[in-house]
């Protein structure tokens, strides 16, 4: 399948982690935007309780060839034993914004297959 456009989703103890994250995957350009929404509640179960966190939501817009990076980058950085982080299908969308997703990448991917990422 060619390179296209996928997101990245992960959660967060809290915005200012998130924010930590999400500005060096941009500053290393594995990502063209994250989008950190703030305030959710999220219910799970750990070591056998039912437990129950506030969390913020970080969207990552990077491209296909780039996800397993991302992913990487992200589980590297975080606070958690177990992140959840999923890399999510596209389909369709504005191209002008596609574009700019693949231009804002471009050099993060041609360092990753000369193996310096």
């Amino acid at each position: 399948m060619p390179d296209h456009p996928v997101l990245v989703y992960s959660t967060f103890p809290d915005k200012e982690t998130a924010l930590g994250v999400g500005r060096s995957l941009v500053a290393d350009r594995l990502c063209a935007c994250v989008n950190i929404l703030p305030q959710m509640i999220s219910v799970y179960r750990w070591e056998g309780e039912v437990e129950e966190g506030d969390e913020v939501v970080m969207l990552v817009k990077t491209r296909s060839t780039l996800a397993d990076a991302v992913v990487a980058a992200i589980v590297e950085r975080h606070p958690y034993d177990v992140p959840a982080v999923l890399v999510l299908p596209t389909e369709g969308g504005n191209p002008a914004f596609c574009d700019w997703i693949f231009d804002e990448t471009s050099s993060a991917k041609a360092e990753i297959s000369e193996g310096k990422g």
